[in-house]
């Protein structure tokens, strides 16, 4: 019997940390990841979608043939409703026939409509994958401070015990021990406090990702990657080309456009084709076919209508475009100053605070150690060492922001151009 247990117990144990190990890689979450996520679950993304598939829908019913009609005329009866002894009846069908080109340009317009709510599609994901990705960065901007609360406050108990040997041997005063005890309080209250900013940091992302605000969530990543050789013009010009607006814009302009060119073309006759069965009684039956058009005798009509409002959209367009250029322009320029500006400060505190910062707080404790200096001196130099390491962090995470507020602003992502 045990020879029998010990094999299943392992295997159940087995298949348990198979389990647990699926489950921390499904709650294990990459920046591609996230935005894959986000972009596949997104609920304004999938209503957008929806409304897409249905001016697909609409193409097909511009281009849409006008129905036949049956016809059927029944005169000289003899009495109210009689038709079995009608003197004269007709029976056929008629076909309306658009003018040449008239249909083509419905369905063109419609086309353009359905490509404009692509562009707005696309530029939801745009602005989607902007608030994941600072999302993510923002989670580990806070998981960051929260390993370095986490050193701080185990310097101030380092601190706080040295303390209490030194008032026991009889080298410093009770002061320096309480300045001590106050100096750990806050340490382990911040700590506290930068825990709650990760819970809050994660509750944000898990919303992006359409996901419980609480559900367990692990983020893989770093704070530090490789910069970006960044160029503004060349960067303005990919705006201007690929920025869903721009295409949106210029979707609009076109689709105008031939809204004008239908109403100019509602000038044009179209034509309607009829062909009866005729029938008199006692005389036989013979073959009539009919052909209608309409006249524009009420030429001014469209002029001041269709075409007039047509003509009045293509000027808003134009205008709105100039705006949407200069609004692209000044968001191109602001998130590449503010990369530039944080690239600079990560440089500054690599290769000079970051090291001095650690240099003169090991200096520091150890003259306090030797009772060269008192505790003041040492409580500044630590703190002077955890504030450039939240200042450092910060500038990755300014970064990283900069970054992905500029993809934003020209509508790609530069991932692939890091160096």
């Amino acid at each position: 019997m045990k020879r029998r247990v010990a094999p299943l117990l392992i295997s159940v144990l087995l298949g348990m940390g198979c389990l647990w190990s699926q489950t921390a890689e499904d709650n294990a979450f990459t920046l591609e990841k996230c935005v894959s996520t986000a972009l596949q679950q997104n609920p304004l993304i999938l209503s957008s979608l929806q409304h897409y598939q249905a001016s697909l829908a609409r193409i097909h019913q511009a281009k849409a043939f006008a129905q036949p009609s049956l016809n059927y005329d029944s005169d000289l009866q003899p009495s109210f409703f009689n038709f079995k002894n009608a003197g004269e009846t007709y029976l056929g069908l008629s076909q309306p026939f658009e003018f040449p080109g008239k249909q083509s340009v419905r369905g063109k317009i419609a086309s353009k409509e359905s490509d404009e709510l692509l562009a707005e599609i696309d530029l939801l994901k745009l602005d989607l994958t902007f608030q994941v990705k600072q999302a993510f960065y923002g989670l580990l901007l806070a998981q960051e401070k929260l390993t370095y609360a986490q050193r701080n406050q185990e310097l101030a108990q380092d601190f706080l015990n040295k303390a209490e040997l030194k008032h026991e041997a009889g080298d410093v005063a009770q002061v320096e021990v309480l300045r001590a005890k106050v100096e750990a309080a806050t340490a382990a209250n911040e700590v506290r406090a930068v825990a709650n900013d990760v819970r809050l940091a994660k509750a944000t992302l898990n919303y992006l990702l359409f996901r419980k605000k609480y559900a367990p969530i692990e983020i893989v990543g770093n704070l530090k990657q490789d910069s970006i050789k960044l160029d503004f013009d060349l960067l303005l010009q990919r705006a201007l080309i690929t920025r869903p607006e721009m295409r949106k814009i210029a979707l609009s302009l076109e689709r105008e456009h031939l809204q004008k060119k239908s109403a100019t073309m509602s000038y044009l006759p179209d034509l309607e084709l009829g062909i009866n069965r005729h029938r008199v009684e006692g005389e036989g039956s013979w073959w009539d076919v009919t052909l209608s058009m309409p006249i524009p005798l009420f030429f001014w009509q469209p002029k001041k209508g269709e075409i007039a409002e047509a003509e009045a959209n293509i000027n808003a367009i134009q205008k709105e475009a100039d705006h949407i250029k200069n609004t692209i322009n000044l968001e191109v320029e602001e998130a590449y100053m503010n990369a530039i500006t944080a690239e600079n400060q990560i440089q500054l505190y690599e290769t000079e605070i970051l090291s001095q910062a650690e240099e003169v707080y090991n200096m520091f404790l150890f003259s306090y150690q030797e009772g060269e200096i008192g505790s003041i001196e040492l409580i500044a130099a630590r703190r002077t060492l955890l504030e450039s390491a939240r200042s450092y962090a910060d500038a990755l995470f300014n970064y990283e922001a900069a970054v992905a507020a500029l993809e934003r602003s020209i509508g790609q992502t530069l991932e692939g151009e890091r160096q």
